[in-house]
């Protein structure tokens, strides 16, 4: 009987410490597995993968911060919306997991102590203690009231180091036409969706309960950016865009399905204030290195009218493969050539049937003074297994985090499986 009672005693105590400041929701799971490499996605050598968690869910972007690695979930199926994992005992394996939040979403960053995450029409913060405990009690709303016409409405989140945060404000359109992704339909001229989408717009990091219109439109003409990152080795915003659809499909005496399969390129950008990259009168064909007028404004595919004076991609990748995450990695676990590179997590392609689907798959693009220095590369593939699309594939590559060890997160939003990618020479 003293036996049981001073094991009911222990258990009570436990059970107080763990919950410390947070929700009454921790659970631990994995307890007593072992990490081993996962076969199934492809790497360059040298390069192994565990997985890191499993069957989460929606998971979306991440962000690592004080040995926890939080996941924001797209939809709450699985339960709430951001999920902290974290490997206690050091062998490639969540252990513990810990989730909050009453909303789906993309977008979570940290920055200052407070961890930043956004529901698909606003922004929230919370504090974070010296333990690295989460006080969900403080959560604060910093911006709310985003556009949300449910077409490309993920809000993708990042913080400079001056005190601002930028949020993707997608266009609820293909290309802006009167009557959206009918063929013949042309585009709306000026575009009205330009007022108020279209775009990044910055907001006060610490400023709490702003409004859409207390915010800045940082740059417009923008289709849809899920893969946003701050560079701060040249104190710059970058961003990844997914092109338009359907050129044949909505202009078939003018483009053939081999045009609309690869036109047009999903555009990497280097962001400043100010800049206009052209949607939707233009599109970027990567052949003729060219923002080209689109043919809802009577373009011809060759014709550039209106369109010289628009900001050019940085890089140009193939097209329909769907962009979704975008990191600088400024780790020092990989080899000297990944030093300040990119990766870019590609969700996969959809729109380029009858031809094979396309993406699912990370790749790195090197990166030298701000600029891409080479060509990209496949680094890491596999991920959809045998059926190439968007509902057969296992597995579609979405969020990166760099752990503070080196180490490459990937997340998945079919499954919810991450994987940790470590380096041994």
């Amino acid at each position: 009987m003293k036996n049981a009672l001073s094991l009911l005693t222990l258990l009570l105590i436990l059970t107080l410490f763990s919950c410390n400041n947070e929700d009454k929701n921790t659970t631990t799971t994995g307890a007593g597995s072992t990490a081993s490499s996962d076969s199934s996605i492809t790497l360059p050598q040298g390069f192994s993968a565990t997985v890191f968690a499993d069957s989460l869910g929606e998971a979306r972007h991440m962000v690592f911060d004080n040995g926890f690695l939080y996941v924001k979930m797209g939809s709450l199926k699985n339960g709430p919306g951001i999920v902290r994992l974290k490997d206690a005992n050091g062998d490639g394996v969540a252990e513990e997991k810990w989730a909050f939040g009453g909303y789906g979403g993309t977008g979570i960053t940290v920055k200052g102590g407070f961890l930043y995450a956004s529901s698909n029409d606003e922004v929230f913060r919370y504090k974070l203690n010296a333990d690295g405990s989460v006080d969900t009690a403080s959560q604060q709303t910093i911006v709310s009231g985003l556009i949300n016409k449910h077409q490309h409405e993920s809000k993708s989140i990042v913080l400079d180091n001056a005190g601002n945060i930028y949020v993707n404000i997608g266009a609820p359109s293909n290309s802006c036409q009167e009557k959206d992704r009918e063929a013949g339909s042309m585009g709306m001229n000026p575009c009205p969706i330009l007022d108020s989408a279209g775009g990044i717009w910055q907001f006060k990091a610490d400023k709490t309960n702003q409004k859409y219109a207390d915010g800045v439109r940082y740059c417009t003409g923008i289709r849809n950016i899920v893969g946003l990152d701050w560079n701060s080795q040249v104190n710059d915003l970058y961003a990844m865009q997914h092109g338009r659809d359907d050129l044949d499909r909505l202009f078939p005496k003018k483009f053939t399905e081999d045009q609309r399969v690869e036109l047009p390129a999903e555009e990497m950008f280097r962001i400043h204030k100010g800049d206009d990259f052209g949607w939707p009168y233009c599109y970027y064909d990567p052949v003729q290195k060219a923002k080209v007028q689109a043919p809802e404004y009577g373009g011809d595919g060759k014709s550039t009218k209106g369109c010289d004076s628009k900001q050019k991609p940085i890089y140009a990748f193939p097209a329909h493969w769907a962009p979704n995450g975008l990191l600088f990695y400024t780790g020092d676990q990989f080899p000297e050539k990944y030093k300040n590179g990119a990766f870019i997590a590609f969700h996969g392609s959809w729109n380029r049937a009858p031809q094979p689907q396309a993406g699912y798959k990370v790749v790195f693009l090197p990166f030298r003074d701000g600029m891409p220095s080479g060509e990209y590369e496949v680094f890491a593939d596999g991920f959809a297994g045998d059926n190439k699309t968007p509902g057969g594939a296992e597995h579609r590559p979405c969020g990166l985090a760099q752990g503070s060890d080196g180490s490459l997160y990937i997340s998945d939003d079919k499954d919810g499986r991450i994987w940790k990618v470590t380096y041994k020479k």
